[in-house]
């Protein structure tokens, strides 16, 4: 299947499509091994960039972290500290496990009448070219800002963003910057995606979920598989990850969730629309009924993900070592540190090391639509008539949670109509874009910096 576009939807000229293409052919991947980052795709990039929109580097300032862009569009009028947003986005996209498998090579950048195919299509580049078109047609027909804008890309989101967005976040916060809007990656819309429901959801994410991986482990004296003792590491590993899978955090319908499920009531019909308008009083059924699906189930729990384990280096040698690796999503009101509690609660064996490993997030504090939520989802009407709206919560992290206390209103949402199937596309193989969301994208942007300061 593939994306469905509204019928008043229009489509990218060559020239547009061929710069967002050009984008995917830099080879600008994040490895978990940083030595491994090849920092001439990003320079290439980044030259691609400055020729591609030249109004944007002529009239904008930026500064640039690592290999991450923060630009500055002043306001022609008023006080420099009044901030209508900050565009966020980033440039760097994750491997592509199997070459053979893509319909186009990940890194052509393949470009026909309907598609713009390549690893970065949807998360990110196209928001990153997306906003550049965007700034750089404004620029053109002589918008003059009331309100500055900021534009961030980062050049290290897939590996947890450190390097550019927190340092671009704190560059702000520390010059005093307190914007009206944040908008990032995150929501799209779907079609085809949430039951019972027959029109196009768009969701705006307003808050997203935290983030631990939990390393487990276990250390044995070892010997000969002919004489073990009653469990061995591998066995005793086994069965504290077992028991983390079977005992997983309780399920709780969040402020975020009654928000969500109350504005999509009036596009389900009976009985479900009738259930709906009880959630405030029966939120345990509809919390129950959430989990029986995985795609909603994140919706109501921290989730919980074996991913990893490992020991032994024979079959006939009782292993000396074992380690396994659990991925929590932790939904708000909960933490990384309820997590380690958990696993160490449930496991009950302090024969098992736990520990966080890696890398850690902490849920947004209390996801809601703010004050300019209506004026996103207005604009999302807009480019996509016939839409229902809401809000929801990004189930992984983004690089807008190094920003979440510099604006008060968060949007995580691109205006492209996906289906299930598109979205298995995102990290994955035959990553693309369609030319009508694409340039839905464009106008996204456009009309929303228009309505911010035009």
């Amino acid at each position: 299947m593939t994306s469905t576009a509204p019928t008043d939807a229009r489509t990218v000229d060559d020239a547009t499509a061929e710069r967002l293409a050009a984008a995917l052919r830099c080879r600008t991947v994040s490895y978990e091994n940083r030595d491994r980052i090849d920092r001439a795709e990003f320079d290439r990039l980044t030259a691609h960039l400055e020729q591609s929109f030249p109004l944007v580097h002529t009239h904008l300032t930026w500064e640039t972290f690592g290999h991450s862009r923060l630009y500055r569009w002043a306001a022609a009028d008023g006080p420099d500290d009044t901030v209508a947003a900050i565009l966020l986005a980033h440039m760097d996209v994750v491997p592509v496990d199997d070459l053979e498998a893509w319909t186009h090579p990940p890194f052509d950048g393949v470009v026909d009448d309907e598609f713009i195919w390549g690893r970065g299509a949807i998360d990110d580049k196209s928001r990153v070219l997306a906003i550049l078109e965007a700034v750089e047609r404004a620029l053109s027909a002589g918008v003059r800002p009331r309100e500055t804008v900021y534009l961030a890309f980062g050049h290290d989101e897939e590996i947890f963003g450190a390097e550019g967005a927190g340092r671009m976040a704190q560059r702000l916060r520390d010059a005093g910057v307190r914007a009206r809007l944040l908008v990032d990656e995150g929501g799209v819309i779907t079609t085809g995606v949430a039951d019972g429901i027959d029109v196009p959801v768009a969701t705006i994410m307003v808050g997203e979920k935290g983030f631990a991986t939990v390393r487990l482990s276990v250390t044995d004296v070892g010997g000969h598989s002919s004489m073990p003792g009653r469990q061995t590491a591998v066995g005793r590993l086994a069965r504290a990850v077992a028991r983390i899978q079977d005992h997983p955090f309780p399920l709780r319908l969040t402020p975020v969730a009654v928000d969500m499920l109350t504005r999509v009531r009036e596009f389900m019909s009976e009985p479900r629309r009738t259930l709906l308008g009880l959630v405030h009083v029966a939120g345990a059924i509809a919390a129950r009924v959430l989990a029986a699906r995985p795609q909603t189930e994140a919706l109501v729990r921290t989730t919980t993900a074996p991913t990893m384990i490992s020991g032994g280096v024979k079959p006939n040698v009782l292993p000396q070592r074992a380690e396994a690796f659990v991925n929590f999503r932790i939904l708000p009101g909960d933490s990384v540190a309820d997590v380690l509690a958990h696993c160490r609660k449930v496991v009950r064996d302090k024969g098992v090391s736990i520990e966080l490993d890696g890398t850690t997030s902490e849920p947004s504090a209390d996801p809601s639509a703010g004050p300019d939520f209506d004026l996103v989802a207005g604009v999302a009407r807009e480019v996509a008539p016939g839409i229902a709206v809401t809000v929801g919560v990004v189930p992984g992290a983004t690089d807008s949670r190094y920003y979440d206390d510099l604006a008060a209103t968060r949007c995580n949402f691109a205006p492209i109509i996906l289906t299930a199937t598109d979205l298995e596309r995102i990290h994955g193989t035959d990553e693309r874009i369609s030319r009508a969301d694409y340039a839905r994208l464009i106008r996204f942007n456009r009309l929303l910096l228009d309505r911010l300061v035009g």
